[in-house]
């Protein structure tokens, strides 16, 4: 017979329950600063040894419940949706590529624009398709092979403009209307999607275009660089047709459907790549994305058990005492969101976490509630977009060939973000929501 839940309360352990939290970053970042080589210690492994101190330490209930209850975070609905677009992205990516899709969109676009433009470009190109599609995960998976082909024509390393596309990705994440993360933070905080946007693009418009500054400056000193072969418009159609229904708003597995299908179109109509080439290369894309689809699946169990035990309530319980002003508010909602994304890996998940609590704190505190759902949606994107377990530089780091570790140095807009969002809270900008 199991054990009734009522004689467990996950709230005793306080702290503690966020310590496989620890256990994590402890074993992955401690012991590859130690090895000085981040790939010395594979996450899988340190995911493993999180999860199993995770079971470990979790009281009250049989071994068999603390495995179910782990089972229901990895078999959480936004897990198992993440890991269909990691096979379908998986499927794509290789099958374009082995019709040379990427070899002639990049000859293509090199003989269309200067090198000084490419990385400016393809940062606004980031930027729009994410605003346009309201997925970061999405223009990660449309941009990154495309952005890695013309990276190497410039000379420039993998995770480098891996980096600029992933981080471009997270300016539509935060601002688009028909982004979760946005739709999360109005909801919670009870104000409009038009209002909060006009907060939000306040704040990060000026990270934005100093990012893009910034690459611009660096696009300068690349060389001038001549296609190493023709465009091809045809073999770029797969693309295109991801890149469009993207932006017209098609759902990504859909639109990751179409660009199997075409690829697979164009490849066997132009006689690039026979039938049974392209099958092995879509199974060679799935199989390659197995190590991110186990990592998924073991971050949701471990954070699953991380607020089973109480880790969650702990974080929101402390972290709002001792509140002074206004300004010690929004820092307070800030943390939160930000504390709450580290421990979810998932930051519509850490607004849902958060929204009541910050809801209350804007009520208490006479805060504006499109400031705080802009700091809301804008912390939570900042954090999701450096951590190294992340969905998104997850993705970037797979389908680049890097580890996530590699690419964190060069995100310049998230950084950026950040440190505007928190300069709007000390500075006390935008005037007009920060009454």
């Amino acid at each position: 017979m199991q054990q009734d839940h009522t004689t467990f309360s996950p709230k005793r352990w306080g702290w503690f329950g966020l310590s496989p939290l620890i256990v994590f970053l402890a074993v992955y970042l401690l012991s590859s600063i130690w090895a000085g080589d981040f790939y010395k210690m594979p996450i899988t492994v340190a995911f493993t040894v999180a999860s199993i101190y995770a079971v470990a330490i979790t009281r009250g209930i049989k071994l068999e419940e603390r495995i179910r209850q782990y089972s229901r975070g990895a078999s959480d609905t936004n897990i198992l949706l993440m890991i269909w677009i990691f096979v379908l992205a998986g499927a794509f990516a290789t099958g374009a590529k082995s019709m040379g899709a990427i070899d002639a969109t990049v000859n293509l676009i090199l003989s269309l624009l200067p090198s000084s433009l490419l990385l400016p470009g393809l940062f606004l190109a980031s930027c729009f398709i994410s605003l346009s599609i309201g997925t970061s995960v999405g223009t990660v998976v449309a941009l990154v092979p495309i952005a890695l082909g013309l990276g190497e024509s410039l000379g420039l390393s993998d995770a480098y403009v891996a980096a600029v596309v992933t981080g471009g990705a997270f300016f539509g994440d935060n601002l688009s209307f028909i982004s979760d993360t946005t739709i999360a933070a109005t909801r919670t905080q009870g104000c409009s999607m038009k209002d909060k946007f006009r907060a939000n693009i306040a704040i990060v418009l000026p990270a934005a275009l100093i990012a893009l500054g910034l690459y611009f400056v660096v696009g300068l000193e690349l060389p001038a660089v001549r296609p190493s072969g023709e465009g091809s418009f045809l073999l770029t159609l797969p693309y295109l047709l991801v890149l469009v229904s993207a932006v017209a708003g098609v759902n990504v597995l859909t639109v990751l459907t179409l660009g199997i299908l075409s690829c697979g179109a164009v490849g066997l109509g132009s006689g690039t790549l026979p039938v049974w080439d392209w099958i092995g290369a879509l199974g060679s894309g799935i199989t390659g994305m197995g190590e991110l689809i186990i990592v998924t699946l073991m971050a949701g169990g471990m954070l699953e058990l991380i607020r089973y035990n109480g880790g969650i309530d702990y974080l929101l319980g402390h972290l709002t005492r001792g509140i002074n002003g206004k300004r010690g508010a929004e820092l307070a909602i800030a943390t939160l969101v930000s504390v709450a994304n580290v421990c979810t890996a998932n930051n519509t998940i850490a607004i849902l976490t958060t929204g009541k609590v910050s809801r209350e704190i804007t009520k208490k505190y006479d805060l504006d509630p499109r400031k705080t759902a802009s700091i809301l949606d804008t912390f939570s994107c900042f954090v999701q977009g450096v951590i190294p377990y992340g969905a998104q530089l997850l993705l970037a780091s797979k389908l680049a060939g890097v580890s996530p570790i590699d690419i964190i140095p060069h995100l310049y807009y998230p950084f950026i973000m950040g440190g505007c969002a928190l300069l709007s809270i000390l500075l006390r900008y935008p005037r007009r929501y920060s009454r």
